[in-house]
């Protein structure tokens, strides 16, 4: 039986899956997936069981962020290295990125995205295996620094480069859509400069995940057992840089030092976890940078007034308080 909202999208699943070799007339359910703001994506059931999530993007002409051109490319590259590290994630399948319809085709993982429906020693062990995975993620190194995308240009050979470059497109998308900011953009621009010096002390480019909020860490619960981590997901925003980076989603509008649970777990694995006064810059520099995508975003996105809403009144405090930390600690 079909599931799916349309004969195109079970039209389009059967052609992907005999792209990738697939026995495409196993399929037996198309359903979509919530919760993406971006990408299309519908999980796609065979009769013998099996799992796969599709990832269709969008059509050329949509709006969008300088960054999120060729997204795709960017969470294949995420998978292949999660693999690499041992880290729970879905299995890359197939990347269709020169196609027609560029989409990802993925296994599924097991597990649902993490809610407050934990224990307290639940969670506490959970946020430390999640350091632990993290920690491995850290370990695999790319070419240079950036988005392996090319959204943004080539890669770079150091990190002040490509974050310079990185908070460049995002200052001048909120430009182009005149989004509305705490700060004057110009000013927030100068401020952040000012602090790019501390960059230079990243000298490898790492995995960063950079979406890793609860939402895209699911967790399993098989029967009788304890709930573990099942896979973590939607990479398609990672890129090569700073491992500190990962630390601003992994504590959203939050402060990642009071994570005692996740930090024992990084560290346990060989993850670096120290607060210094350059880390502490980077970090606010990080946090600029995601809640300026946060704030920008809602205008090509054509949020409702609830969310626009929650993003003025949750983001845009925190994006002042980075600033002003940024104010307090960079040298003058």
């Amino acid at each position: 039986m079909q599931v799916g909202d349309s004969t195109q999208s079970w039209d389009r699943a059967r052609r992907v899956l005999e792209g990738a070799r697939l026995p495409a007339g196993r399929l037996t359910g198309v359903r979509p997936l919530t919760g993406g703001t971006y990408n299309t994506v519908e999980e796609l059931l065979l009769t013998d069981g099996s799992r796969y999530v599709l990832k269709v993007a969008p059509a050329p002409t949509t709006p969008g962020l300088r960054h999120e051109s060729r997204l795709l490319v960017s969470e294949a590259e995420f998978y292949r290295a999660a693999a690499e590290a041992g880290v729970p994630a879905p299995h890359l399948v197939a990347l269709g990125d020169d196609t027609a319809v560029p989409h990802l085709l993925m296994t599924a993982c097991p597990g649902e995205p993490w809610n407050g429906s934990l224990t307290e020693s639940e969670r506490a062990a959970l946020r430390r295996e999640l350091g632990r995975q993290v920690a491995r993620l850290h370990g695999v190194t790319g070419p240079g620094f950036g988005y392996p995308s090319g959204a943004l240009g080539p890669l770079a050979p150091d990190w002040r480069t490509a974050f310079g470059a990185m908070t460049e497109a995002v200052l001048d998308d909120a430009r182009r859509y005149r989004a509305r900011l705490p700060r004057p953009v110009d000013e927030v621009a100068r401020t952040i400069e000012a602090a790019f010096p501390a960059l230079d002390e990243v000298t490898t480019p790492c995995l960063v995940h950079f979406d890793l909020w609860h939402g895209n860490i699911l967790l399993d619960r098989p029967a009788g057992e304890e709930p573990r981590i099942g896979g973590l997901i939607d990479g398609e925003r990672m890129f090569w840089g700073d491992p500190l980076a990962d630390f601003v989603s992994l504590a959203l509008l939050g402060d990642i030092k009071k994570d005692e649970a996740f930090l024992a777990g990084y560290r346990e694995a060989g993850g670096p976890a120290e607060f210094d006064t350059p880390a502490r810059l980077r970090l606010a520099l990080y946090r600029v940078y995601l809640y300026l995508i946060m704030l920008t975003e809602t205008i090509p996105r054509a949020v409702d007034a609830e969310n626009e809403r929650w993003v003025q009144e949750a983001v845009a405090p925190e994006l002042v308080a980075a600033l002003e930390e940024i104010g307090e600690l960079a040298p003058r």
